[in-house]
């Protein structure tokens, strides 16, 4: 027994030199920077601070919550709420969609509009956002310019100016852009379902109505549920399309910190980057972290993703 023991920590041992390069790397670019994330949510540090850094306990995040910087945290907060559940349905409804289009074994092309559904997600994302901001251009736009030739509109729509439409626009783009991965994952879902199941359904006389919510949404779950709430997780923290298009703006009244389309992650980019409030973006970081995980820890409860297969 104590042989096999020291065998096996040998084997570990030798191990160690091969494991090196990424241990360090995840040590330097991951746990260093979250530590450091930690120490400074609880210290006054800003880019004034000329290297006096004071502890200051619980100070920040009673100011995010009780202080002064509530009337940013809490606006910002529902928005990013609102526009990360958004995106993540309409992302997910759409990938669906063109999922059980392009299935159809009856449409000979389909391996071409595979193709052609996957070129969003294969551009530069920040390449095809920047495109999109000239495409929503409320003065010149193309996107303007077709809906007035089609008579769909009267007067150009102001996508990058009036607050509705500005997070109207950001939601657009940011569905356009996700759309094809959960199309991906929705095809391997639905080429995977035996269709003997929906032999049987034939049989019993059921419906195209039924047989999607009784073998394909089912089907689906186990491989949906993980990435619905990967895609929540990823468009809470969604900063590029919120930062490129817009740039946070139109203003919000009252704040120099948050515009209307801003979400957490963009507002904690303003804060380091253009205000030097290194403590309260860190504190920012922690409460986002700590709300990401708990939504994902529920969801994925709920889901009974903790649960052994047999």
């Amino acid at each position: 027994m104590k042989q096999a023991k020291t065998k096996k920590i040998t084997h570990t041992l030798k191990s160690v030199p091969y494991l090196l390069p990424a241990i360090i790397s995840i040590i330097i670019f991951s746990i260093l920077p979250i530590l450091n994330t930690i120490y400074l949510a609880f210290t006054d540090y800003t880019m004034y601070s000329q290297g006096k850094i004071n502890f200051v306990g619980i100070a920040n995040f009673k100011e995010v919550f009780a202080g002064p910087f509530k009337e940013v945290f809490f606006p910002v907060f529902i928005w990013t709420c609102v526009f990360a559940t958004l995106a993540t349905a309409g992302t997910f409804l759409l990938g669906l969609i063109m999922a059980i289009l392009v299935n159809n074994e009856n449409i000979k092309e389909r391996g071409l509009y595979k193709a052609i559904l996957i070129i969003p997600w294969a551009l530069p994302a920040t390449v095809a956002i920047l495109s999109w901001q000239g495409l929503l251009n409320g003065s010149y736009g193309a996107i303007n310019n077709l809906l007035i030739s089609v008579h769909a509109i009267s007067a150009p729509i102001p996508w990058l100016t009036n607050p509705l439409w500005a997070r109207i626009a950001i939601i657009i783009v940011t569905i356009w852009l996700g759309f094809p991965y959960a199309m991906n994952i929705c095809l391997g879902s639905l080429q995977s379902i035996p269709k003997t199941y929906y032999e049987a359904a034939d049989v019993d006389g059921a419906s195209k109505f039924v047989k999607f919510i009784k073998i394909t949404l089912p089907s689906l779950a186990q491989t949906a549920y993980p990435l619905v709430i990967s895609s929540f997780a990823f468009n809470f923290n969604n900063f590029g399309q919120a930062y490129l298009i817009t740039n946070g703006n139109p203003a919000r009244p009252g704040t120099q910190f948050a515009g209307f389309t801003d979400i957490l992650a963009s507002v904690n980019y303003k804060l380091s980057i253009t205000f030097g409030r290194y403590e309260i973006a860190s504190t920012i970081s922690i409460i986002i972290f700590i709300i990401l995980a708990t939504i994902s820890y529920i969801q994925m409860k709920a889901s009974g993703q903790f649960e052994e297969v047999d």
